[in-house]
Order: C-alpha cells, then structure tokens, then sequence
C-alpha cells in the first residue's frame, strides 16, 4: 500500500513586502518623480525667462508676472487632480492611476513644446498654454501621493522613510536633468531662444516619459491594498470617508505642506529676481540648481534614514527651521551678487535643511491615513498646502517690485510659513514605528476587515 503524499507544509506570508518588490515600487516612483519635476521646473524656468516674451509680448513689463501667473495656475489644479485621482486611487488601485498621471504629465509636457506662439496665433496662444498647464496640474494632483502610498505599501517595516525618499531624489533628479538640459538652451542667442531653442526641452520629456511608463507598469499592487480590495471593503466615497473622520489631519498635513514654497521661492521667484532684478548670468543662476539638488541626492535618503530611527516629527522641524534661518542668507547672497555666497548658502538652505521635510513627506504624511482613504488623504492635504506655495512666486514678485534691495519681506515670508508648517508637525502622530495595518486606525473607524499578514 503506498503511502499517500504528504503536502508541504504552509509557510505563513511574511509580514514585509519582498524587497524585489519594494525596490520595483521605489524605482518606478523615482522615475516617475524625475518626469514631473523634469516638467516642473522646465516650465518653472520657462515661465520666468521665455513665456514673458513669447506669449505674453503685447503685455510689457506684466509680461513675467502673467507668465508665473500660468505657474500657478496648475496648482489651481491640483486638488481637482487630488480628489479626482485619489477616488480611483483608493478604489481601483495605485498601480493604475500612477500610470495616468505619468502620460497626462509627460503628453501635456510634449505639446507645451509643440505651441505656436503670440505673434503666429494671438491671444489664442496663451489660453493653449494654460489648457495644458492645468493638465499638468490634474496630473501633479495625483503623483507624488499615488507613489507615496505605493511605496510605502511595499517598503519593509523598518525602512519605510529611506525607500519612499527615493521619491524625492527622482524630483532632484528631475530637476537636475532639467537644469543640465535648459543651462546650454539658456545661453543661445536670444533670437534662437525665443523662435525654437525653448522648445527642446519640453519635447525631450518624450524620454523620460518612456522610460517610467514601462518601469511603472511592472510593478504590483500593494498586498494590503489589494487585500482591502480581495474583501471588499474599499470606502465608497473616499473623500467623503476622509473628511467624516479625519478633517483634522487634511488640515495638519496641509499645514505641514506648506514648507514647499521654499522650494517655489528658489527654483521660480529667486531665478526671475537674480536674473531679471539683479541683473545675474542666467546660466550661474541654474548651475546652484543643479549643485544643490545633487547634494540632495545624498541628504534626502540620509534624511530617510534618520526618520526610521529616530522619528518623522524632529527631522521635518528640523530641517523646516532650518530654512526659515538660512532663506535670508539666500536672499542676501543673491542681493549682493556674490557667487560664492550664492552657492554656499543655497547648498545650506535647499541641499541641507529644505531637503530634510522633503526627503521624509512621502512617508510622514502618508503614515498619517488609514490604508482605504489614504491615496486621497494624502493627495488632498498635500495639494491644499501647495496651492498655497504656487502662487508665493507671484506675490513675492509684486512685493520685491523691481527693487533689489526688497528682498527682506520676501524672507520674512517665506520664514514664517516654514514656522507654520514645522508647528503642526510637531502636534501630528509619530508613527515611524507603527506597523502598516495600524497606521491611521482610529477609534472612530470601523473595524477593518484588511488582512494582517
């Protein structure tokens, strides 16, 4: 009589993600940072050195302010792009929406490029430009949240703040690829510049969007998502089910958010202050750029890695502190035109201390949301705070008003809301040790029927 085969014993499923899969999930939301903020700052030059000129040339000496105006106007966007993307994002899955907002982004990028400008189509020829800047916005709504909520999904318990900061070293990357791109565009001749020398740029995110879209498409769906979605029990309305029992934290984290104008000041105000108030070489001006974000590639993960041992809350006050100290030094530098001063003190204030918050938000701000509403909580919070931010360039222009010397108010601004925003995260929950299943789980919530592993 033989004897029957014994199955092999059932081994219980680790609680941690693969680290194959957390890479993956880490790589393609690098890449997909590196697109957006390719985008982001590509635009943020142009806006501050071309659109003026090209789009705006009947308007005179408004022609830079309505040109950063069209700056802003994706963050008007943006939290339509955060409650739309973030419903499908916590219903139908990450994995999904990601990709839509990597071909809205990059698409809409391509066709900025391909414009004609004031003189071939009129007036025509800046509303084309705001069309494609608010899907740009729609986009930039959904992706740094999307890939927040992916990354950390997948990243092992312990080192959830180094893996979910190589989202922001792909926006460093992004910005630095962007730079070495515009630096050579920059210093063409005006008459090439302005007639087909902007366009390179826009059109050479074609790449960088093929590139993340075949990367992104290979990556999994979170287990603890897919296991919300396995039973069922996705929330409805997830905006709805986030401000029932969460308002409060929308309102912190967007406070907390709110230390992103520094970034706005640095890459948009102070190029358009430098170089058209100041009178500095354009070139210079985004050379500290590329400097600054390239020590980023190093202080964020560094940053990551301080919040895994010890806490999310100290480095975020920290580093938004930090800035609201060193945003004068900045200033002041530029003011002076005293190169040395410029470099150092930007490599202080953005590849130090702003890089401190930015290298941790993805997980500090994603870890305060219940895993049902958490693409959308995260999203909404992030891009009220940013709305904010969007538009800083603009006032700080109208404030400064051609004067090189009016810089202060500038500072003072800009060191108050990192103030704000250092404050509210001080009263959020440390949560660098809490296990995934049991971040955002509040008395208020419904027992939830996710699967702890």
């Amino acid at each position: 009589m033989s004897t029957p085969t014994q199955a092999p014993p059932v081994t219980p499923t680790s609680p941690v993600p693969a680290n194959t899969k957390a890479r993956r999930a880490a790589l393609a939301a690098f890449l997909g940072g590196t697109l957006e903020y390719y985008d982001y700052f590509i635009y943020a030059a142009a806006s501050a050195l071309i659109f003026g000129e090209i789009f705006f040339a009947d308007s005179g000496t408004t022609g830079t302010m309505l040109s950063l105006a069209t700056f802003g106007v994706a963050y008007v966007a943006r939290p339509f792009g955060a409650v739309i993307l973030g419903h499908f994002g916590d219903k139908y899955g990450r994995k999904k929406i990601l990709i839509v907002t990597l071909s809205m982004m990059g698409f809409s990028t391509f066709l900025i490029g391909c414009l004609p400008d004031y003189d071939s189509i009129g007036y025509f020829a800046p509303m084309l430009l705001v069309v494609l800047r608010l899907a740009q916005g729609i986009s930039a709504g959904g992706e740094t949240a999307g890939a927040s909520s992916l990354t950390v999904e997948h990243a092992p318990a312990n080192k959830r703040g180094l893996f979910a900061s190589w989202i922001m070293n792909g926006i460093s990357a992004g910005l630095i690829l962007a730079s070495l791109v515009f630096i050579p565009i920059a210093a063409m001749p005006d008459d090439v510049l302005y007639s087909w020398g902007w366009r390179i740029p826009f059109w050479s995110s074609a790449i960088v969007l093929l590139v993340a879209y075949f990367v992104r498409r290979a990556v999994e769906e979170p287990e603890i998502f897919a296991d919300v979605q396995v039973n069922n029990d996705t929330a409805k309305i997830p905006i709805v089910a986030l401000f029932r029992d969460d308002w409060r934290g929308v309102l912190r984290l967007a406070a907390c958010s709110l230390f992103t104008m520094v970034n706005a000041m640095v890459t948009v105000f102070a190029l358009a202050y430098a170089t058209g108030t100041v009178g500095l070489d354009r070139s210079m001006m985004l050379g500290v750029a590329v400097a600054c974000n390239v020590l980023a590639l190093f202080t964020q993960p560094f940053s990551g890695w301080l919040s895994d041992r010890f806490g999310r809350r100290p480095v975020f006050i920290v580093g938004c502190l930090g800035c609201a100290v060193f945003i004068f030094a900045y200033f002041s530098a530029i003011a002076t035109g005293n190169w040395v001063l410029i470099f150092g003190a930007g490599l202080v204030l953005t590849g130090i201390f702003y890089s401190m918050p930015n290298g941790i938000y993805p997980a500090f701000f994603t870890e305060m949301f219940h895993v049902k509403v958490r693409y959308t909580g995260m999203a909404v919070g992030l891009q009220i705070g940013l709305v904010c931010a969007g538009f800083t360039p603009l006032l700080a222009t109208a404030m400064v008003g051609g004067v090189a010397e009016n810089w202060a108010p500038v500072a003072w601004l800009t060191a108050i809301i990192c103030v704000v925003s250092a404050i509210a995260a001080f009263t959020a929950r440390e949560t660098y040790r809490t296990p995934l299943a049991e971040l955002g789980v509040r008395k208020s919530h419904a027992p939830s029927t996710v699967r702890v592993r």
